[in-house]
């Protein structure tokens, strides 16, 4: 007999799913989902602002000596803020920063960026730079948002965890419930075209 995750009377936060032990896998499917690893075909825009994302290149390389990063809140500021900002001056969305969200016990708390366009984004970063456990926060956080959106909503629900340095991205069937992690990841700032044209291309 399989033992069960969640413990009775207990009510789980977004948080929580960091510190588990278990696999994406067995988390995933206790809350009724499928979970695979595969090569993601994502949607790039060709339509890119290559002066805007140069300009932000260049402008993490001309602060970082300066600052100290040992901290996520640090993370967030200076290497995953600056990119979604500039992503959202280029498109017709709506970005929620530190977003609340409850569904039941299992599924509550705060998501910290969630993008609303046609179709729709989360990203977060990963606690302590562990991108594997900050993964399974992130599974959490969009199988809450299937929960809790309507269902005349698009079918396809788009993830991404960052680190600060290093991205992976994800989808979410929403009619075959079935999560899946991108087995690529993206390094900042030497593939920021890449991350800021899928973002744009996911949200255009």
């Amino acid at each position: 007999m399989t033992k069960k995750i969640f413990k009775e009377g207990r009510k789980y936060t977004f948080s929580d799913y960091f510190e588990m032990k278990n696999s994406t896998e067995e988390i995933v499917a206790e809350l009724g989902y499928s979970f695979s690893t595969k090569q993601l075909e994502l949607k790039k825009s060709t339509e890119l602002d290559q002066e805007l994302i140069e300009n932000l290149r260049s402008s993490y390389y001309s602060i970082i000596p300066k600052i100290s990063i040992n901290s996520e809140i640090a993370k967030r500021e200076v290497m995953i803020a600056p990119i979604l900002q500039a992503v959202i001056k280029t498109v017709d969305a709506k970005l929620n920063i530190e977003y609340s969200i409850e569904v039941d016990e299992k599924l509550s708390g705060l998501i910290d960026y969630f993008f609303r366009s046609k179709q729709q984004m989360i990203v977060i970063e990963a606690k302590k730079g562990d991108l594997e456990r900050g993964f399974n926060q992130l599974a959490a956080e969009m199988i809450a948002v299937d929960k809790y959106e309507e269902n005349d909503f698009p079918k396809t629900l788009y993830g991404a965890i960052s680190i600060g340095e290093v991205w992976r991205f994800a989808i979410l069937e929403r009619e075959m419930k079935s999560l899946v992690k991108d087995i690529h990841t993206f390094r900042f700032p030497e593939d920021l075209t890449d991350i800021f044209s899928i973002i744009k291309g996911v949200l255009s």
